[in-house]
């Protein structure tokens, strides 16, 4: 017989030994030959399919880190999983399936390494849930894995300008009040998103490629190559021949993530300005891992962590000009003595290694002294509206709201909101509060891309209005939008209790989200308050049972379960009756 021994492996599992003989035949079915049989396999997790921009091309990215696995030695077997396009979802009740996709995706990268005994994963991601998902799978499996990110579209140009999704997004507030013309609008939706990969500004999908590479989860460089650099293919190849030896010397994620790895991802995050998305993903991976990143982690970085980058959606750089500008390796010389820099990454060299090797920074990655903002871009609130927390991309707000006091518009959903506005039914001075979004009450917790585009691209409410929501945004969201406020209203927090005409006041600076209301009188308002139906079937509702708060990641919970107990039938009874 032409077994060869794959001492210590997983896939000896499947493929070695006589007994193993209907494993090898279902192989041999699937078209592999004896070579490939006996060889370590290699699973390549794919999130290609034809309706994503940042995913239609992973299909040809896959054909590269396939060559690399087969050049050094392994067998790659590609699988599927899902991916929701968020721009798409958005502004629907499609949306409410974007983060309940994240622990889908999890799940069946976990399920197809387990049940085919993969000895190591590659995973093809882009996007907003897919990377954070194919992450939190790999911390759970803990077999050598790399990450290959799809990259990054080109920036789009309208009126000379770059342009991108955002900036369509709130071209459509500009058509509605009458700032452009339908000739316009067209010419800015045919020219804002040219061509496939992930959207072109530092958006949640392209936060999450610079997080993982951070990680040192995926090849320097990865984060920043666009979709069709060549740089991007030669990248992939080499992180199909790199796996095998993280498989041959035993290289496991749980050796990459590490307290202090998160705490450099963090740093990373803050001083580009990232999405708040990634304050519920980052705690979810780190879960998964064993490890408690929490918000007081993010507030106790930003307070050291300085912005640096004024990416889209709140200033003008996208990813290619990151890119030219040095990329992370030039970000970690602003800020080197921020992280850990002895930290390991999957092409054998330390986070200070890539930093040595790295461009110098330009004109993107500004100085230290001469910061975007002295604190990192991302911010967390608390008060008395959000004793859990409610965070805030403070880098993408004017100055002037950063201390702002507003009386409360409630909304019992997004799209309440959405038809006061088309009604001109919102006023400057307006605090905007849309609630029974979270995990639990959206369920799925939904993006609000489109409320807050339609403020920041009003001439009328842009700077005037802010927004507070149990829900989350978007990565392309800007202005003064507080999100994943915690415990979110379906779960009984005090965003339930807000009413019309109440007066609610921010302080970014201070981390205060207060509303102006007695305890006596919060507490007389509670008594009257009833929990809502959620009408949710299938997933959504096994996720609005399960989910917890986003405090901690929006990530799912399975509750103790009832110690069972054998139940003995009387003697001489009917099994079969049944008692009405």
């Amino acid at each position: 017989m032409a077994d060869s021994p794959k001492e210590g492996l997983r896939s000896a599992e499947v493929t070695e030994g006589a007994d193993r003989a209907p494993h090898r035949s279902l192989f041999r079915a699937a078209g592999l030959s004896d070579e490939e049989i006996h060889n370590p396999h290699i699973g390549i997790a794919n999130s290609w399919n034809e309706i994503v921009p940042g995913h239609v091309h992973l299909d040809e990215l896959a054909e590269h880190v396939k060559e690399g696995v087969r050049e050094a030695g392994g067998t790659p077997l590609e699988f599927n999983t899902i991916a929701v396009d968020d721009g798409i979802a958005m502004g629907h009740e499609g949306m409410r399936s974007s983060l309940p996709s994240r622990e889908v995706i999890a799940d069946s990268v976990e399920l197809m390494a387990n049940a085919h005994q993969f000895d190591g994963i590659v995973a093809l991601a882009s996007c907003d849930k897919i990377v954070p998902g194919m992450l939190m799978a790999i911390a759970r499996l803990d077999i050598p894995a790399i990450v290959v990110t799809g990259g990054h579209m080109a920036a789009g140009e309208y009126d000379d300008e770059p342009a991108d999704l955002v900036t369509v997004f709130e071209g459509v507030s500009q058509y509605e009040e009458g700032e452009m013309t339908d000739d316009e609008l067209y010419e800015l939706e045919c020219n804002a998103c040219p061509g496939e990969g992930s959207c072109a500004g530092m958006f949640t999908a392209n936060t999450m490629a610079c997080v993982t590479e951070t990680l040192g989860l995926s090849w320097t460089e990865c984060a920043t190559h666009g979709a069709t650099d060549e740089r991007k293919f030669e990248i992939a190849r080499k992180s199909g021949e790199q796996i095998l030896d993280l498989v041959q010397k035993d290289v496991r994620p749980s050796d990459f993530l590490t307290r202090e790895a998160f705490e450099n991802a963090v740093a990373v995050d803050l001083a580009l300005g990232g999405s708040t998305n990634t304050m519920l993903h980052i705690p979810a991976i780190a879960q998964e891992a064993g490890l408690d990143i929490t918000l007081t982690d993010f507030e106790e970085i930003a307070a050291r962590t300085p912005h640096l980058a004024h990416m889209s959606p709140a200033g003008p750089w996208r990813m290619e000009h990151l890119r030219e500008d040095g990329g992370l390796p030039a970000l970690y010389q602003r800020i080197d003595d921020l992280l850990h820099l002895d930290r390991p990454t999957i092409d054998e060299k330390t986070i200070g290694e890539r930093l040595e090797e790295g461009d110098d920074p330009g004109e993107v990655i500004q100085p230290r002294d001469d910061p975007v903002h002295e604190e990192g871009g991302l911010s967390v609130l608390r008060g008395n509206l959000a004793p859990e927390g409610a965070v805030v991309k403070s880098g993408a707000m004017d100055e002037d709201m950063h201390q702002f006091e507003g009386r409360a518009r409630v909304f019992e959903s997004q799209q309440a909101m959405l038809e006061a506005y088309d009604d001109g039914d919102i006023e400057p001075g307006d605090f905007l509060v849309i609630r029974y979004e979270g995990p639990k009450g959206g369920p799925g917790m939904p993006e609000m891309l489109e409320p807050t585009s339609k403020i920041s691209g009003s001439p009328r409410l842009s700077g005037e209005v802010a927004l507070l929501t149990d829900g989350r945004f978007s990565g392309g969201t800007r202005g003064a939008a507080i999100g994943h406020v915690s415990p979110e209203a379906a779960s009984g927090g005090p965003i339930a209790l807000v009413e019309a005409g109440d007066t609610i006041r921010i302080d970014v600076d201070e981390g205060v989200l207060e509303l102006d209301v007695s305890d006596e009188e919060l507490r007389e308002r509670a008594a009257e308050w009833e929990p809502p139906e959620i009408d949710a079937t299938g997933n959504l509702e096994r996720f609005a049972a399960l989910a917890t708060s986003a405090a901690t990641g929006g990530v799912l919970e399975v509750p103790d379960l009832p110690t069972p107990s054998i139940q003995v039938p009387d003697a001489g009874s009917d099994p079969t009756s049944a008692d009405d």
